[in-house]
């Protein structure tokens, strides 16, 4: 009876819609009933599609299990029906209808029915984030190029040039220019502001081209006899010898009196020079001198406090005995003081006349086992030290 009835019910629909009749009985919704959704999840805490949170489980644990298990089941096994006792006239659930869905059911719960019931993976959140980047780089417009300003001066001023490039002070260098000894580009300048441009224009200070842009820095072990200047109108050993090669002029930070010997910097970096030999800065400079003892314990605390000199007082920053043998003493003094013959007036105050005077350290550049009368170029590491030491 209840087959029969079920038949009457299809030759009463008609023929015409045999069609819908198989997507129903296949559990497969009708085209106008189909949702798509992209990336949406399966599981209780991931959205579902847009009629609910999830599929509704179905007994047997996958979606149309029973129209899979053969075809002598009965026709409502082969529906699936919904758990509640739904019957196959009635709404099914989340097809279609907008009502709550259950969860899917992963791969392996229900045999072959798994299969269909299996989630779409959800797209990671790094990969949206890379997408959205992409798209901004493409849509994304170059910084615009504005005009200068109508009256902007270009270039940099020519005595700020001269002086970076260690040809004296800017004072200095303006008298140069009033001298009429600053020629650029074949021209003699004649008026102060002149801006030039250090990497195309040629600058030259008594006919020599001056090194606008690179920076030497050297260290040398000065040799005793030798005399602290680049140049000696008596013809006595001086700096300069040392450097007679270079294509750029160079000139010395600070003096060594000639019988003085140990380290000397050279370069060709004005403002740093100035700055390294200014007592604002204060860079320490380091002695060892040998001395006659015997010497008395507080010698060390007498230099600290003070030596009253000729031209006023001067203090060490530290002193310390190196070494001992018999009456000879090796002491090391530090200050950071640049006065002329300041170590060798201060320890003759005291009471003990310097027989030998070696500088060891200037701020952070130590001598090392550098021999006496070579030259060295700085490493970066320590030009960046010095940089550094006089906040440059």
């Amino acid at each position: 009876m209840r087959s029969s009835g079920r038949n009457s019910n299809r030759n009463h629909r008609g023929a015409g819609n045999s069609r819908d009749d198989r997507q129903k009985r296949a559990g497969r919704p009708r085209p106008e009933e189909r949702r798509y959704d992209v990336g949406s999840g399966g599981g209780p805490d991931k959205p579902g599609r847009p009629g609910g949170p999830g599929k509704s489980a179905k007994p047997g644990g996958a979606k149309g299990q029973g129209r899979r298990q053969g075809q002598g089941q009965s026709q409502e096994g082969r529906q699936g029906q919904a758990p509640g006792g739904a019957s196959r006239g009635g709404p099914r659930s989340g097809a279609g209808t907008g009502g709550p869905k259950g969860p899917r059911t992963g791969p392996g719960q229900g045999g072959k029915g798994g299969a269909r019931g299996r989630s779409v993976p959800a797209r990671p959140r790094e990969y949206d984030a890379q997408i959205e980047e992409r798209n901004r780089a493409r849509h994304a417009k170059p910084a615009l190029k504005l005009p200068k300003t109508f009256g902007e001066a270009e270039g940099e001023r020519l005595q700020k040039v001269l002086a970076r490039a260690g040809m004296g002070s800017r004072r200095a260098c303006e008298e140069l220019i009033d001298q009429r000894r600053v020629e650029v580009n074949g021209e003699i300048v004649v008026e102060q502001g002149l801006r030039v441009d250090p990497e195309k224009d040629e600058i030259k200070v008594d006919g020599l081209t001056i090194a606008t842009q690179s920076y030497l820095f050297f260290a040398l072990n000065k040799p005793a006899g030798v005399v602290s200047s680049m140049e000696d109108p008596e013809g006595r050993q001086c700096l300069g010898d040392y450097v007679t090669n270079r294509e750029t002029r160079l000139f010395h930070v600070g003096r060594l009196d000639t019988e003085t010997e140990g380290l000397i910097l050279l370069t060709n970096h004005g403002e740093l020079a100035h700055r390294l030999t200014h007592p604002r800065y204060g860079v320490a400079k380091t002695y060892l001198a040998a001395i006659q003892g015997p010497i008395p314990r507080d010698l060390g605390k007498r230099l600290k406090d003070g030596v009253k000199l000729e031209d006023g007082y001067a203090r060490a920053d530290n002193f310390k005995v190196v070494e001992n043998t018999g009456k000879n003493y090796l002491v090391e003094v530090t200050l950071h003081e640049g006065r002329k013959h300041i170590v060798r007036r201060m320890l003759a105050e005291a009471g003990f006349p310097v027989d030998k005077l070696v500088r060891t350290r200037f701020g952070p550049i130590a001598l090392g086992d550098q021999k006496s009368g070579w030259l060295r170029r700085l490493t970066n590491t320590e030009v960046g030290m010095l940089m550094r030491e006089v906040d440059l």
